[in-house]
């Protein structure tokens, strides 16, 4: 009896294993005020039962749009998509894709699917949709890429170029693939910086990281929102290298230098020992 409780448990645990590929669109996805957008994800078709989408705006909690179960009516509908026509669910065996029509600055946020089985959920990394707009022109991060040693500090710079709206911007910091989700948020002032025409407003916002160790690698976003809309920059890089394993040719160097001298006082001890029997048949 106990035998073949522990081969369930071990097949349950098997399945549990397998069924924690969720995979999903990740990252940042752009898109224009009146596009049309399909959000991907995939699961696992063996134990799976029930799936989800759920979005999450900045600064907000998580919302759930849909949720069904595996041997639903493909009929059916989530009473939230009954509300929001725009919003619908390509449902086939190993997919559950997320379509957008006609996109509006409010759906920007960050999307995750999820699968369910057995009381254990299953999310992807979600992928934040950015919305663009008329009033925000241009959002440029600088450096591109950055490589550090552990310990070592970097500084993230994000401007803005925005047109004649008024109004405060809020900027927001995360890391791509990070659980943390963001960073930080902030309704940072704007330091301007001069850029014509006029009418035109530049402003420029930092990010600072400290100590970092290699967690901290990954790619930084900035992610500015004004007058209604929220626009990403094309990010920033962080490589953290080990200090043990940066450099192959200068260890090599460093070997060979090593055998040379070791080879050196070798040939040293035998001569003086040569010239010590020499002495003493002498």
């Amino acid at each position: 009896m106990h035998l073949y409780m522990i081969i369930g448990g071990v097949f349950h645990l098997l399945a549990g294993i397998q069924s924690a590929a969720v995979r999903q669109d990740t990252g940042v996805k752009s898109a224009s005020v009146g596009d049309n957008v399909t959000l991907h994800c995939f699961y696992n078709t063996q134990v799976a039962m029930h799936f989800s989408w759920y979005r999450q705006t900045l600064g907000g909690g998580p919302e759930l749009l849909s949720n069904f179960y595996k041997h639903d009516e493909p009929s059916k509908v989530f009473h939230w998509l009954e509300k929001n026509p725009r919003y619908s669910v390509q449902r086939e065996e190993g997919m559950n894709h997320l379509n957008i029509s006609e996109v509006q600055l409010s759906d920007s946020a960050t999307y995750f699917c999820g699968s369910s089985h057995s009381n254990i959920a299953e999310f992807g990394d979600g992928i934040f949709l950015s919305v663009k707009g008329v009033n925000l022109k241009e959002i440029v991060q600088w450096p591109v890429s950055q490589t550090l040693h552990p310990g070592g500090t970097v500084t993230f710079n994000c401007t803005t170029h925005s047109g004649t709206c008024d109004g405060d911007q809020s900027v927001y910091w995360f890391q791509h693939g990070s659980r943390q989700g963001v960073l930080k948020a902030r309704g940072d002032k704007c330091k301007p910086v001069s850029s014509p025409p006029a009418s035109s407003q530049s402003c420029v916002y930092h990010l600072q990281k400290v100590n970092v160790s290699s967690s901290d690698a990954g790619t930084y976003y900035c992610a500015v929102a004004s007058c209604g809309e929220l626009l990403f920059g094309n990010g920033s890089e962080l490589l953290v290298k080990d200090g043990n394993h940066d450099d192959p040719m200068a260890q090599m160097k460093t070997l060979v230098w090593l055998s040379i001298i070791r080879s050196v006082i070798l040939f040293l001890l035998v001569t003086i020992c040569l010239l010590v029997e020499l002495s003493k048949s002498c």
